[in-house]
């Protein structure tokens, strides 16, 4: 089998081994394929493994001996579903790998909202602690997290993470989920969006990108915040209306935000968010522990493994319809 690995950096910098998967097969693994190049580095492909370059209705077409494509990701809109599903072509992902590092990256930016942990440790190396004279100094607020509310949008494996970590913190629990688990839950409330932003000290967004939800967290939902409150934002970028953000951060209509997703990644020079106030970004790496690359690294091959033995695992498109 020759399988083409499109994109494997961000996955794989060289702190992980490629053997399993080479041993499946003839295996070719390039770091970075732009869009207008996937059609000639994947041209003998038969498996096709992608995290972010787009395999499109023409790519599908034109690769002529592609019997299975796997994202290195959960999302899987890279990948032109339904012109998969007529050529017959298998589509897999790769499910809850990073549910334990994602939660970790909430409340590394919850804890820097509520302590700004990192502004203190860069104003002791400027010397702003011996100025001060004191025997402790803070420039901002110190907020404790024990008792506050958090509201947690989307409570799927990575909402119900947070929840857990967020109880051990001492802090309450509001849900929102268009799904929401069948039966009562002593340890969780469940509300409608209108009281999620209403009610929370802090609200997590944890849901998908779909056609209804793009910009949900809008001007009017950041307007029914609370003052103190903190949005935080692991999930996809568009979920949230950015210019809006910005505006209500300029105004102190919220406390801040910390966001690991934003809509055009990396952002354009002229992202209002980048220079808004109490706003704290990180480069799209919630996901990307070693040990959580590693389990996406594993369940990738075991996926390419259950497809060759006739068995596919982890199927968002399968060859036949049911």
């Amino acid at each position: 089998m020759r399988i083409v690995v499109l994109d494997g950096f961000a996955l794989n910098p060289g702190d992980l081994s490629w053997r399993p998967l080479e041993e499946l097969g003839q295996c070719a693994i390039y770091d970075r394929t732009p869009p207008e190049s996937v059609i000639e580095t994947a041209a003998e492909a038969e498996i096709l493994l992608t995290n972010k370059a787009p395999v499109s209705r023409e790519s599908i077409e034109r690769l002529t001996r592609l019997a299975y494509v796997g994202v290195l990701a959960t999302g899987y809109d890279i990948v032109d579903i339904a012109a998969a599903r007529q050529r017959r072509i298998v589509v897999t992902n790769v499910p809850n790998y990073g549910t334990p590092s994602v939660a970790q990256m909430v409340f590394a930016h919850l804890l820097n909202l509520t302590t700004r942990a990192a502004d203190h440790a860069r104003g002791v190396r400027e010397g702003r602690w011996q100025q001060s004279g004191e025997w402790c100094y803070w420039d901002h607020p110190q907020v404790e997290i024990w008792g506050l509310t958090i509201g947690i949008i989307g409570f799927g494996r990575i909402g119900r993470a947070v929840a857990a970590i967020a109880r051990a913190f001492g802090m309450k629990v509001l849900a929102f989920d268009t799904q929401p688990q069948a039966g009562p839950r002593d340890d969780v409330e469940w509300v409608d969006l209108d009281d999620i932003f209403r009610r929370s000290d802090v609200v997590s967004l944890h849901c998908p990108l779909t056609a209804t939800n793009r910009h949900m967290v809008d001007r009017n939902r950041l307007s029914q915040m609370k003052r103190t409150a903190y949005l935080i934002n692991t999930s996809r970028g568009p979920l949230v209306d950015e210019a809006a953000l910005a505006e209500a951060l300029r105004d102190g209509r919220i406390a801040g935000a910390g966001l690991d997703v934003l809509s055009a990644e990396p952002p354009a020079a002229d992202n209002p968010l980048l220079i808004a106030p109490n706003c704290f970004l990180t480069p799209h790496i919630a996901w990307a522990t070693q040990a959580s690359r590693q389990r996406l690294l594993t369940t990738a091959v075991e996926n390419v493994r259950a497809f060759l033995s006739g068995r596919p695992q982890n199927v968002v498109s399968p060859r036949h319809e049911k």
